[in-house]
């Protein structure tokens, strides 16, 4: 058997990657199993840089705010901001002062303006995105950056008649944001102004403003760019989608937690689909959010079952939609020691590489009946592979061991640095 294990490892590389998938998918979704380690963040930039350069791929998008993303994306397409700034504003959950994060921003931007000095045009371009929702664990953003962006596209563009409000309709019905950011309602419902007289009128001109912008779509991009059509999109998407957030934080029944984390991916999941029609992209974020298989947790006690962006896109993209695990061997600094040698992750540990990566349906074979043991990590931070759903992957990368330190910068995504 170890023998049959070793004989599906390969090279972490792009290309190992394309080999174990049909074909070249819309969206090659690369999972990882803990968040804010340098290492698997550099091996991430390793590969996006492989998928441009040998793939095709022009697009990268990352569990992060999607309303923020744009800010980096318009720093990589056309120089806008700092890199300081873009850090600092243009990436969520705290995670724009990761080192690899800066690194995958300032070399997208040299790629795109390294052609001769004059810039890539605009179909070869790096773009960026951001495909979470305005949320983080303490709170949810208020709706009004998305709901005012869209209104203020759709009243320079069509007939005011048409637009179900004004302006200053939304802005009294609105109030002010520390209504809808207040940390308090994250955790008891009757602090949410989610389900609100205003709120519900709220939700009721939000679809109507999207329903009006989709009625409008031939006028629209023979009147705008396609870019800022899309834009006008994703805050139609997150406006009907932070007010459905809402909604639910300031419900009192038991399902509340589960109604959250299913909007929250669900929102991710369209986005996704929005980032496909561009053309492949590779995604990063939680294995829990881009698995095929339903997603587990355990909050306040409370065990939570819900479908992910990855199990929904998957069933709307078919065979455009690839999903590759991460797993790890070893984090000492958090605890993390050895693997059990019944586990995946042991028998992976065992193999001679450092990296490798893992035809998971082939290992899943070469394992037959015996199933390997679930890995019970001491760290709730990392979520180890479960043996049931290893054939529910493409591959699986395995790292060996994470280092405490941030490694070298990768300079291997220095090509168009020079």
């Amino acid at each position: 058997m170890a023998t049959d294990i070793k004989d599906t490892a390969q090279a972490v590389e792009a290309a190992a990657v394309m080999r174990l998938l049909p074909a070249r998918p819309r969206l090659l979704a690369l999972g990882e199993p803990t968040h804010g380690e340098n290492a698997l963040l550099d091996l991430r930039n390793e590969l996006f840089r492989q998928l441009v350069e040998q793939e095709g791929y022009r697009t990268i998008t990352i569990e992060s705010d999607c309303m923020m993303g744009l800010v980096v994306d318009d720093h990589v397409t056309s120089g806008t901001g700092t890199l300081d700034e873009v850090m600092e504003q243009g990436i969520s959950h705290g995670w724009g002062t990761f080192a690899a994060n800066r690194e995958l921003v300032r070399w997208m931007r040299a790629y795109n303006v390294h052609a001769d000095n004059d810039g890539r045009p605009a179909s070869e371009r790096l773009r960026f995105a951001g495909f979470d929702g305005p949320l983080e664990i303490t709170h949810a953003a208020s709706p009004r950056q998305a709901l005012t962006a869209l209104h203020g596209y759709l009243s320079a563009r069509v007939d005011a008649d048409l637009l179900p409000c004004t302006a200053d309709t939304l802005d009294r019905l609105l109030g002010t944001d520390d209504r809808w950011t207040d940390p308090a309602a994250m955790m008891d419902p009757a602090q949410s102004t989610g389900q609100s007289a205003e709120a519900g009128q709220l939700r009721l001109l939000a679809d109507d403003l999207v329903a009006l912008l989709d009625q409008q779509t031939p006028h629209l991009l023979v009147t705008t760019s396609r870019d800022d059509w899309d834009r006008a999109r994703l805050y139609g998407r997150t406006a009907t989608g932070l007010l459905r957030y809402h909604h639910w934080m300031a419900d009192t029944s038991p399902a509340r937690m589960t109604r959250l984390v299913g909007v929250r991916d669900q929102m991710m999941a369209h986005n996704l689909l929005a980032v496909a029609e561009r053309g492949p992209a590779l995604v990063h974020a939680h294995n829990s959010h881009l698995q095929r298989t339903k997603s587990s947790m355990r909050m306040g006690g409370m065990p939570l079952e819900w479908w992910g962006a990855g199990a929904l896109v998957s069933a709307r993209l078919g065979e455009e939609y690839a999903f590759v695990t991460t797993a790890l061997g070893t984090i000492r600094h958090q605890g993390v020691d050895t693997p059990p040698p019944d586990t995946v992750e042991g028998l992976l540990y065992a193999l001679p590489e450092g990296r490798c990566v893992i035809d998971a349906p082939r290992l899943a074979t070469a394992l037959g009946e015996t199933r390997p043991a679930p890995r019970v990590s001491p760290w709730f931070g990392y979520a180890p592979l479960d043996p049931a759903h290893l054939a529910d992957s493409d591959g699986i990368v395995f790292v060996r061991d994470v280092p405490q330190s941030r490694p070298r910068p990768f300079s291997g995504m220095g090509r168009a640095d020079t």
